[in-house]
């Protein structure tokens, strides 16, 4: 997550127990949500079996009872809570858009599956995909989960299935967090450095994940809760699918270093006997990411560059907008280099698609999902429309908008549109009233004061309840509730309206996001668990430079208004030296370390790690002599005490 991906993404470690679900009940689909629900019944081609033909297609063998714990007992990865109410033989209920049921009911097909002779995958068994391909020794693990509980789980079934062999190598297709979190559970970083195992992974592969996970990782943490319903309760009414999974497992990931990158196009490498060929396509689903050519079995490893769904431009829990444009690009170069002779694509989330006569009107629709959203939204850009108004106007063909693996199971037409819109435009939709407007808190104060007060905008809203117009309630009701955060009333009205558009939601995201709204109103916001982007492994992989960049950012500029003072900071353990420079309220730092700084601090990153996972205190660290100052030592304490913790529960629903 992620891009905690997804998680990140994204995406993403939930720490999140059974026990924090929503305790008020949920309420049942209105009559105009039954409606709508079943007019996607009639507007889209259910008879279509494929998918579930490919989704069960080689399948060898599952475990009875899917649930992973960690050492402490507590499940990570739970299947059985869906498979109460998801199964093939069960419709649609009332409470769940049928499009995304059915989404669902594909993702609930888990266990392990053979892609071709020597490929393999454990579907499943988190929110993406881990597969195994066959060496003349070992296994080469593509992409190994979120969790490592998860992934050595995965690793077990095909080896109790297919026979003991050791993991060879380890491939990161890209940068999100559900793509190498898991490998600690099938490997060490010190059979890595052995050269026991090699681990690839796409250039600056470090960097992203690293970065994506720690500089905006509060925030994106906070909205993935949002994203992947990690807390609503397993049941028609609640979390059903998200999109490229299930959802998200929940331990600890990690973050074993990749011992090679591969830079370009057309890289080829032999591994354990098994000849791969790289496309670099930085920029598209992740800012590094490659896919893998395997040219002695026709098969191709598309990563998360085509999945059985629209996919994202812009997630819904926070990231750099992504570019539509070269998204596509990449898919025509794959499809100029491999389509020919393709006879099997598989990825890192869904099912394979096999044949080439399959696979090339495949390849054709994913490229222009992106080609579409991107050219058409810039159309309307520049005939002078804005990016809510493009959302609302923008329809797919019927050759897109009738093709299952193109429909908005994560991403939506919605709001991809509008993030091309804000990669041309930013947030500013040109309207002078738009350009310096009240914040929230402010507008809905005054709304209600012109809206007739309180009581007047329930009773008017409540009536467009009744009518089936969710979206204006919600709209008006998010004003009242954040003039009067404590009026149950409203708060009551606008979750009701959240859940209907819930229920209706075709996306898994959309779905998340609307009933994780509607359950903190109903119930406030918890005050444990969370998603923790910043992981171990994630703060040691850090070098000096993205620290100093994180620490900036946390740096509180009222404590530190009218300080100016320089430190130089010596990492003996990775001959590093650098120096932080205080002035401005602001914090920068470089590598060209003064020669007169106010004081001097020596100690090894190991050290710096260590204070960060609290593992240490900077006090304490002094006393022992693991950091040795020359200097004044107040400036270095002062300095710390300047920078912020983040709150992980930040309101978002609530002012």
């Amino acid at each position: 997550m992620i891009n905690l991906n997804r998680i990140a993404l994204v995406s993403i470690t939930m720490a999140i127990s059974t026990s924090l679900y929503a305790a008020t009940e949920s309420k049942p689909a209105t009559q105009y949500t039954i409606e709508r629900n079943q007019a996607v019944l009639k507007s889209l081609p259910f008879s279509d079996k494929q998918d579930f033909e490919n989704a069960k297609r080689g399948f060898i063998a599952s475990p009875d009872v899917l649930t992973i714990t960690n050492k402490e007992g507590t499940p990570v990865w739970d299947l059985e809570e869906y498979k109460k109410y998801i199964s093939l033989d069960k419709p649609a209920p009332d409470t769940v858009n049928p499009s995304l049921w059915r989404n669902a009911q594909l993702n609930m097909l888990n266990g392990l599956f053979k892609v071709n002779d020597n490929i393999f995958q454990v579907r499943g068994y988190d929110l993406s995909n881990i597969t195994f391909v066959k060496g003349d020794t070992g296994w080469i693990v593509f992409d190994p989960l979120i969790s490592p509980e998860t992934a050595k789980s995965a690793l077990d079934l095909i080896n109790k299935e297919l026979g003991e062999r050791p993991v060879v190598a380890v491939i990161y297709s890209h940068s999100h967090l559900d793509h190498y979190g898991g490998a600690v559970g099938i490997t060490s970083a010190e059979d890595v450095k052995s050269g026991k195992v090699q681990v690839l992974a796409p250039e600056h592969f470090t960097e992203h994940a690293v970065a994506e996970n720690v500089i905006a990782g509060n925030a994106m943490g906070r909205r993935a809760v949002f994203m992947y319903g990690a807390m609503l309760p397993r049941n028609e009414k609640g979390g059903v699918n998200g999109g490229l999974g299930q959802t998200t497992s929940t331990g600890l990931a990690g973050l074993i270093l990749p011992s090679k990158e591969i830079k370009t196009t057309g890289t080829e490498l032999t591994i354990d006997g098994v000849k791969m060929v790289f496309q670099m396509t930085p920029g598209t689903e992740a800012p590094s990411e490659m896919n893998t050519w395997f040219p002695d079995w026709k098969a191709l490893w598309m990563a998360e560059n085509t999945t059985n769904t629209m996919h994202n431009i812009l997630t819904l829990r926070g990231a750099v907008v992504r570019d539509a444009q070269k998204w596509a690009y990449f898919l025509n170069e794959t499809m100029e280099m491999w389509g020919d002779d393709v006879t099997v694509k598989f990825q890192s989330h869904h099912w394979p698609v096999w044949g080439n006569e399959n696979i090339m009107p495949y390849f054709e629709k994913q490229r222009d999902i992106y080609k579409f959203t991107h050219d058409q939204s810039v159309r309307l850009m520049n005939q002078g429309y804005t990016g809510e108004e493009i959302s609302e106007m923008i329809k797919l063909p019927e050759s897109l908008e009738n093709n299952w693996a193109t429909r908005g199971y994560y991403g939506t037409l919605r709001h991809n549109s509008r993030a091309v819109y804000q990669r041309y435009m930013g947030w500013y939709n040109g309207n002078p009233s738009d350009l310096n407007n009240l914040p929230p808190e402010l507008v809905a104060v005054k709304y209600m004061e012109f809206m007739g007060g309180e009581k007047e905008v329930i009773k008017k809203a409540t009536a467009s309840f009744n009518k089936g117009e969710y979206r204006w309630v919600a709209e008006v009701m998010k004003h009242a509730v954040f003039a009067n955060p404590k009026s149950t009333e409203a708060k009551e009205l606008l979750a009701d309206s959240y859940e209907q558009l819930g229920y209706q939601a075709e996306s898994g995201p959309w779905r998340s996001v609307y009933l994780q709204g509607a359950y903190e109103l109903r119930n406030g916001i918890p005050a444990s668990g969370g998603t923790e982007t910043a992981t171990p492994d994630t703060i040691k992989a850090m070098s000096p430079e993205l620290l100093f960049d994180y620490l900036a950012i946390r740096l509180n500029p009222e404590k530190a208004e009218g300080r100016k003072f320089d430190i130089n900071i010596s990492f003996t353990d990775i001959d590093s030296k650098h120096t932080l420079m205080i002035n401005n309220s602001v914090l920068n730092h470089t590598s060209k370390q003064h020669k007169s700084a106010d004081v001097e601090v020596t100690m090894t990153m190991a050290t710096m790690n260590a204070i960060q996972l609290k593992e240490i205190t900077l006090e304490d660290a002094i006393k022992n002599g693991d950091i040795k100052i020359q200097g004044d030592q107040k400036l270095v304490t002062d300095f710390f005490a300047m920078i912020d913790s983040f709150n992980f529960w930040f309101n978002i629903v609530t002012p």
